[in-house]
């Protein structure tokens, strides 16, 4: 879960993963565009019900209602159609945390507006999170769940590194405070994803409560 100062600024990281997702000007059409994103619907469905190793790509394809031979245009292979889904899925968690993010509030705050929002949106997409959970050691796929721990790091270290310059965090190791708050939002929307919080508990209510653990746990 990465956080940003900007929408602007979310979608420059991402800048080679939106090249890789309009390769050679085959999604420039607006057939072409809804076909793709027939594949990559489909696939997201059938790997959090059946899982990555278990799903074909004619089972992608029968579900999309596309031609399997357009899956190949499209991807030379399941785990690239898994990387796109996946970047794709970061790039619109880095934005939801920019919109969330008020720019006249100081780096710790922000920071906790971020952590909200990823709560809220890992809620929404609670499937994709989970077929993650199940998926990550798969060696096949481990490559791009890597790439995408490394942003959110990043994206949260400078955030700390920013509040520690104006005083509003405490110095310590970046590194460490942010996997702490990446730590945080990730052990709370697991568990809330699998019910050990408790079926009263709302998402609204649950990112209320990391918004201010983190800003406790930095302050």
């Amino acid at each position: 879960m990465g956080w940003t100062g900007s929408v602007t600024e979310v979608s420059a990281p991402d800048d080679q993963a939106d090249d890789n997702i309009q390769k050679e000007g085959r999604e420039h059409t607006e057939h072409g565009r809804e076909c793709k994103q027939q594949l990559l619907d489909a696939a997201a469905e059938l790997f959090a019900d059946r899982g990555y190793s278990a799903t074909r790509i004619a089972d992608i394809c029968q579900d999309a209602g596309v031609a399997k031979g357009l899956f190949y245009w499209y991807f030379p292979t399941k785990s690239a159609l898994f990387a796109e889904l996946v970047r794709t899925m970061r790039l619109r968690l880095r934005r939801t945390q920019a919109k969330a993010m008020n720019p006249d509030s100081n780096a710790l705050a922000r920071i906790a507006q971020g952590a909200a929002a990823s709560v809220q949106f890992m809620a929404a997409n609670a499937a994709y999170f989970a077929l993650l959970d199940v998926e990550r050691t798969d060696p096949a796929i481990a490559g791009v769940l890597s790439e995408g721990a490394s942003v959110y790091l990043e994206d949260v270290r400078r955030l700390v590194e920013e509040g520690q310059s104006s005083g509003m965090i405490p110095d310590a190791q970046s590194d460490l405070l942010a996997i702490g708050v990446l730590g945080t939002v990730s052990s709370f929307s697991n568990s809330y994803r699998n019910g050990r919080l408790g079926s009263d508990l709302t998402v609204d209510e649950l990112a209320a409560f990391v918004e201010r653990w983190v800003t406790n746990a930095l302050a």
